[in-house]
């Protein structure tokens, strides 16, 4: 796969910026891109009409550019060349978007914040906008990258999980560990003996595993193999993982029953969607 030359990494002014600076740094040590890009978007239309004779005589834009700046300084040490970008646009998803295909951006970082603190700019929207790799980074994420997790559904779109974790595991000496959730078919479980049933099934999906990873020629992952139960692949995968001190979660965006090169894949949505206490890396 090709190396990530330029990162952007979304700020919204919030108590959160501070970690995704440092986390930015952190990533940029070990991947060594060529610029990493702070973006912020100003949205003036949400400033309360109470505030804006105020604010008539201020350049806004130098304010925060200026705290935005000194933020970075203090934050960023990596050697990497950074650059601060401001803006004022309507649509935050958008000027993202503008962004990435104005400089070229390989892989866009944003902020995961449990639900009841405001999701920044991560949204569906800028999910599916996208052509780039997409990283949803928590606040207590750990500057660590020796643990990787990497779900896949055995389908072709999920090879790229596999080309990034190689990517990543060639730069840090990370571990891999490659993960499938399967589910039981419930309406066969009415008819069929659990206990028979289920060892037929995880070693239908081992053979499918080795087979997946042999034909794709991905090595040196370890391998685990899942049962839903009574939780979504997302919460099972997203959980393990989490317990077992993983320190990225790797998924495709696309799985293998997506019908339209358009779509977001359903498991993939719903760990974008979840507040996850680890990194998620969506290859695109």
């Amino acid at each position: 796969m090709k190396s990530i030359e330029k990162i952007l990494v979304a700020l919204d002014l919030t108590s959160t910026d501070i970690n995704l600076i440092k986390y930015a740094s952190f990533l940029s040590n070990q991947l060594k891109p060529k610029k990493v890009y702070f973006v912020h978007n100003i949205k003036k239309y949400e400033i309360s009409e109470l505030f804006k004779e105020q604010l008539k005589e201020l350049d806004l834009e130098k304010m925060i550019s200026d705290e935005l700046d000194e933020k970075v300084a203090d934050h960023f040490t990596a050697e990497t060349d950074s650059e601060v970008l401001i803006s004022e646009d309507p649509y935050t998803e958008s000027l993202v978007n503008y962004i990435v295909h104005k400089y070229g951006i390989d892989l866009v970082v944003v902020g995961n914040k449990p639900k009841k603190k405001g999701t920044g700019v991560v949204s569906e929207k800028l999910m599916r906008l996208l052509k780039c790799d997409i990283l949803s980074v928590p606040v207590e994420a750990s500057p660590n990258l020796t643990n990787i997790w990497i779900g896949t559904d055995f389908s072709r779109e999920s090879i790229k999980s596999f080309e990034l974790s190689s990517y990543l595991a060639d730069l840090t000496a990370s571990k891999k560990t490659a993960v499938n959730v399967y589910n039981v078919p419930i309406q066969f479980t009415p008819y069929l003996d659990n206990e028979e049933m289920i060892p037929k099934i995880e070693k239908h999906t081992k053979d499918k595993f080795e087979k997946f990873l042999k034909r794709n020629n991905i090595s040196n992952n370890e391998i685990k193999i899942l049962r839903g139960r009574e939780a979504s692949v997302a919460e099972r995968l997203s959980a393990e993982a989490e317990n077992s001190g993983a320190d990225l979660l790797i998924v495709a965006d696309k799985g293998g029953n997506v019908f339209s090169s358009l779509l977001v894949g359903s498991v993939t949505e719903e760990l974008f969607n979840r507040y996850l206490k680890i990194p998620l890396w969506v290859t695109k």
